[in-house]
């Protein structure tokens, strides 16, 4: 967990190491702590997410998508709104502000031994990576891996040459694809929707556990082909963060029933989710 901010709505002070831009729209940006002596004492566990501010401008919620293991953190974002506009402009060098660790994480130790499928779609793969990222460090600790990501065209691909760095590990199956309509005369992947990939990948569900991140559409039809796997509900996990605002459980835009999901999220399974009221 990270140290303890006096003022829980300070953020701590980021230098900006990197920039890389993934789509027209969609961009990663690297950090460090300006302050050695913060990052001393900080640490995160996968699937945990901050909130990243421009100063003056105000702050956004997204997931912490690096390793565990690095000594920088990174996070991408789509650009949609004032903050991301503003995000959008930074450049290494300047300062931004981080507020986080929030919220719970991918029970990794968990899944030690199981084999893993991975299911992402658009900008989702980030919150995905970083389970990917810390899976493959730790690859003698987990079975046959599958990735399984989509977006709607070509050009909305995240992570494209690390899907194929990722396919070079062992036992890993990459399947990446984009709707149909969406492929470019020199696409090498496949055309189809995420869920029905996923099916035609004629996948074991014997003991495996799932991430699926993405639209709720996809993830909607995404896990009742995990369930026909053989999957159980418990053993399917994804990640709400579209409500967070706060990151505290103080605003309550979150609020889902008796949940928050940022502080008793943003991971849940599928299981979670059924219990959940119909309209969230």
């Amino acid at each position: 967990m990270s140290v303890t901010q006096s003022n829980i709505y300070e953020p701590y002070l980021m230098e900006v190491l990197d920039v890389q831009q993934q789509t027209s729209d969609v961009k990663l940006i690297r950090v460090k702590f300006k302050n050695p002596g913060d990052a001393e004492g900080f640490s995160f566990e996968i699937g945990q997410f901050g909130l990243w501010s421009v100063f003056g401008v105000g702050e956004s919620t997204f997931n912490i998508c690096c390793s565990n293991s690095a000594d920088y953190l990174e996070f991408c974002f789509r650009k949609t709104g004032r903050v991301t506009e503003a995000m959008w402009a930074v450049e290494p060098g300047d300062v931004i502000g981080f507020r986080g660790p929030y919220g719970n994480h991918y029970p990794m130790n968990e899944w030690e031994g199981k084999n893993l499928i991975f299911v992402a779609g658009g900008i989702a793969m980030p919150p995905i990576r970083c389970a990917i990222l810390y899976a493959l460090e730790h690859r003698e600790k987990f079975g046959k891996i599958t990735i399984v990501y989509g977006a709607r065209t070509v050009g909305d691909l995240v992570c494209r040459p690390e899907l194929d760095e990722w396919a070079k590990a062992p036992d890993v199956k990459v399947l990446k694809t984009v709707d149909p309509g969406g492929e470019t005369p020199d696409w090498d992947g496949l055309v189809g929707f995420v869920p029905t990939v996923l099916k035609e990948a004629n996948l074991s569900g014997e003991n495996t556990v799932a991430l699926v991140v993405g639209p709720p559409i996809m993830i909607k039809f995404s896990c009742p082909v995990l369930a026909e796997m053989g999957i159980p509900d418990e053993a399917i996990y994804t990640s709400l963060e579209n409500r967070m605002k706060c990151g505290l459980g103080k605003c309550g835009r979150c609020n889902c029933g008796n949940l928050y999901v940022c502080k008793d999220g943003p991971v849940f399974t599928n299981a979670q989710i059924k219990q959940m009221p119909a309209d969230f």
